[in-house]
């Protein structure tokens, strides 16, 4: 390992990628935290690419056809900090001297709409492979869509980084399968190839041919043996580009740590700071000023903020393109300026489908015809389903699947990746131009959590339709029905869940979900559940999370009921009766306790009015979240154990999920001295 001596004898471009690694090395010793090692590794490579290929403006981080770029071993965060700062973003040396600290533009781990030039929140490994192949996928859905014959206005590549960490995370190999299935080739990745993980090499764990495995996805797969050769790495980006049916891997053999005399290819670089004294040797051995911090020689800052004046005249000659656009297409211009905007066209909800409130439907079903209505009219709602389009209603009849020869469909076909999905339709809605949504089973939400989480960090405004809410899906047994998966959503910050009762509340749970800036969880049934349109005075209250459904004629209450989805029938039934008999009972119906939770106090008083002290909760599912409906006196009638197999209504009775079950806490409630309730216990299978 041949290195200069001194910063004065360092050609201009290792000046350039020396400066990405004393950078990261200095701001992760500041902050005593982080991982030094692969921003160090990596630098040659971001150098080549930032500086020669991507084509960005950092005077605006947000223009439409833009390269993205992923970090998506988000743990090299400084490695991202150091390019935004050098390139000309708005983030000043003095931010990446506050790494870490508490409300600095410089997390941890790379945040998307903390810091400018940040495209996606990445730091679980995995998911900015699958951000990427979402933003791949949504460039050529909408040049497809969009471009006419020498008018390409939409034109652009996604770039992501990626370690070994990222590959050995199950997602990587959801969403690079189905990258290449659908041949995304705009799609180009970096693998580092440094070979140490935390706990030590990748030999303790990991022995697979990476390279072959993205082969046989159908990759285009190049081999760039040494990670500072800037000549082999230009040429493997060039030769990436230039193959446009497959998306392209460069396999990029490098060294954490690059130039620590004693660190150097070991797990002490990946996530501790290296120390003063071994930054000191390291500076030494780069040929850089061993006593300065936060160093950035002139010469090398000029030649980064070069991007500037790059970037500004790669925009303008799209601006000029897209108004020779508008000119030819204007309709087109239009349209496609609408969609980056995010606004929905007039008259998208003017053909929402009206129920007969006779009739018992599933809400699925009802959910499928809103669906199809609102994805007529706003052609950017893409879809689709992990398999399951029939069971959950995700597809679009009429409209084409995606495809690699048709990427311009609308019907997306994820195959039975739950986690995959969750994460391309983060990619896809951070790209913008598309509102993605995605369904599943309710009890496979789980294999996706991480990516609804993400989506909730970052507000992404993804919508989830998740059938087979409950024990009512029956005969699937208890493999199937979820209990504690309703409790685990609701728990998610900035996630919104709304269970709709019936049919009409399904179709207003959608349109508050177009209309939603964050994530939207639409929660579904298999089996029919009857209209409540006789109780209920209109869809207002649907708007505000939840709303009183039912009231005892002429009587203030003296219990309320809460429940939603299907269990608002056994509440409406529970009511009569404990009416009848003497207590007078409301029924509230919760379909949100998101939007409800963000009403103003004087609206859930009158709702939940703080002198009925009685309250009793019904959910087929597990009662945690009701608690702070119920308050500490309150009772819930829910599950604390798995299902069974068997016809969902008797599964219902055998589990005490019934109107009588209602009505025996309302009871137990009211005569209680103490007016303390206790949940049910579970009952033993």
């Amino acid at each position: 390992m041949a290195l200069p001596q001194t910063e004065n004898a360092l050609s201009l471009d290792q000046l350039c990628i020396n400066t990405i690694r004393t950078l990261s090395m200095d701001a992760v010793q500041a902050a005593n935290s982080g991982h030094p090692g692969t921003p160090m590794a990596l630098a040659p490579v971001a150098y080549v690419l930032w500086t020669r290929h991507l084509r960005h403006n950092p005077e605006d981080p947000h223009w439409p056809d833009r390269d993205r770029f992923v970090l998506s071993c988000g743990h090299a965060s400084m490695l991202l900090y150091s390019l935004l700062y050098l390139t000309g973003y708005d983030l000043s040396l003095d931010d990446l001297k506050r790494f870490r600290k508490l409300g600095s533009k410089t997390p941890g781990h790379p945040e998307h709409g903390v810091t400018p030039g940040v495209e996606t929140t990445t730091g679980p490994l995995g998911q900015g492979i699958g951000n990427a192949v979402g933003m791949a996928l949504a460039e050529a859905h909408l040049a497809a869509v969009f471009n006419r014959p020498d008018h390409n206005v939409i034109d652009h590549w996604t770039y992501f980084f990626a370690s070994d960490g990222d590959l050995m995370e199950g997602i990587s190999h959801e969403v690079a399968s189905i990258a290449g299935h659908l041949g995304l080739g705009k799609l180009i990745g970096v693998y580092d190839d440094n070979r140490i993980t935390i706990d030590g090499s990748t030999d303790l764990a990991y022995s697979e041919d990476a390279a072959s495995r993205f082969e046989s996805y159908g990759w285009h797969v190049l081999r760039v043996e040494d990670g500072n050769d800037l000549a082999a790495i230009d040429r493997a980006f060039a030769d990436a580009k230039a193959e446009d049916t497959r998306p392209s891997l460069i396999v990029l053999r490098t060294h954490i740590a690059y130039g620590s005399p004693n660190k150097q290819d070991t797990a002490a670089a990946h996530g501790a700071a290296l120390g003063d004294e071994e930054v000191k040797l390291t500076k030494n051995a780069l040929g850089w000023p061993s006593e300065d911090t936060f160093h950035v020689p002139d010469e090398s800052l000029a030649e980064w903020r070069k991007c500037v004046t790059r970037g500004r005249g790669v925009q303008d000659r799209w601006s000029a393109s897209f108004a020779a656009y508008r000119a030819n297409f204007s309709v087109e211009a239009l349209e496609l300026e609408r969609r980056l905007e995010g606004r929905l066209p007039d008259g998208w909800d003017n053909d929402l489908p009206v129920f007969d409130s006779d009739k018992a439907v599933a809400t699925r079903g009802a959910s499928g015809q809103a669906l199809f209505a609102i994805g007529t009219a706003v052609p950017e709602l893409v879809g689709g389903s992990a398999d399951l389009a029939g069971s959950v209603k995700t597809e679009l009849k009429g409209f084409p699947a995606i495809s690699r020869s048709e990427p311009g469909g609308r019907n997306l076909y994820f195959g039975i990746r739950e986690h995959g999905m969750g994460s391309v339709m983060n990619g896809m809605a951070l790209h913008g131009g598309v509102r993605p949504y995605g369904g599943t089973f309710l009890v496979f939400s789980d294999y996706m959590r991480p990516s609804i989480r993400l989506a909730a960090m970052m507000q992404l405004p993804t919508i989830y339709l998740f059938s087979h809410d409950s024990i009512g899906l029956g005969e699937d047994g208890p493999t199937h029905q979820p209990i504690e998966t309703l409790a685990a959503l609701r728990a998610i910050p900035g996630l919104t869940v709304l269970r709709p009762a019936d049919a009409d509340e399904t179709v207003e749970s959608w349109r508050i979900a177009m209309q939603s800036a964050g994530p939207i969880a639409i929660i579904l049934t298999r089996q029919n559940v009857p209209s409540m349109a006789g109780y209920r005075n209109g869809m207002v209250g649907v708007t505000h999370g939840a709303y009183v459904l039912m009231d005892p004629p002429g009587k203030s209450p003296d219990a309320i009921v809460l429940a939603s989805g299907s269990e608002v029938e056994f509440a409406v039934a529970a009511a009569k009766q404990l009416t009848t008999d003497g207590i007078a009972t409301r029924v509230v119906n919760m379909v949100s306790m998101e939007i409800f939770a963000k009403q103003p106090e004087s609206y859930r008083n009158e709702v939940l009015p703080p002198t009925v002290r009685v309250r009793v909760a019904i959910e087929a599912g597990h009662p945690m979240a009701w608690h702070r409906w119920v308050g500490l006196e309150g009772v819930v009638v829910g599950l604390e154990r798995f299902g069974e197999s068997g016809p969902y209504k008797e599964v219902y009775d055998s589990l005490g999920i019934s109107t009588e079950e209602v009505v025996k806490a309302v009871l137990k409630s009211s005569t209680n001295a103490t007016g303390v309730g206790l949940t049910p216990p579970s009952k033993a299978k």
